[in-house]
Order: C-alpha cells, then structure tokens, then sequence
C-alpha cells in the first residue's frame, strides 16, 4: 500500500498538518511549517490549505495499523 497523508500524533504543535506533510514527503517538519508561514503571510494560500488538510486528513491515531 502507498504512502498515507495524516495529522501527526507525535509532531504537533497546532493541529499535526505541517508534523503529517512532513511524514508524507520524507522531510524535515521545521521546513514545511517555514514554507506554509510564508504562504499564509504573502499569498493567504498556507492557511486556507492548512484549515483544508486540517478538517480532510485523518488523525494519525485513527488509521489501521501497518
């Protein structure tokens, strides 16, 4: 089975989206919360997508185990 989008139980500091976007493509979370700050202040785009991954992801918790 492919690769799983989530929310992070274990790297969360607001809601686990950058902690679980981080999972998903194999980088640092530090990284990812940088790039959605810059989108959510110069485009609006990082916080209208985090309040999207935020309310359609599932909890990391919740998925069946592998």
């Amino acid at each position: 089975m492919g690769k799983k989008l989530f929310l992070s139980d274990s790297d969360k500091k607001i809601g686990g989206v950058c902690g679980g976007l981080a999972a998903y493509f194999g980088v640092d979370p530090t990284l990812v919360r940088i790039a959605a700050v810059l989108l959510a202040l110069f485009t609006g785009v990082g916080f209208i997508g985090y309040l999207v991954v935020w309310l359609v992801a599932p909890r990391e918790s919740s998925l069946p185990p592998t």
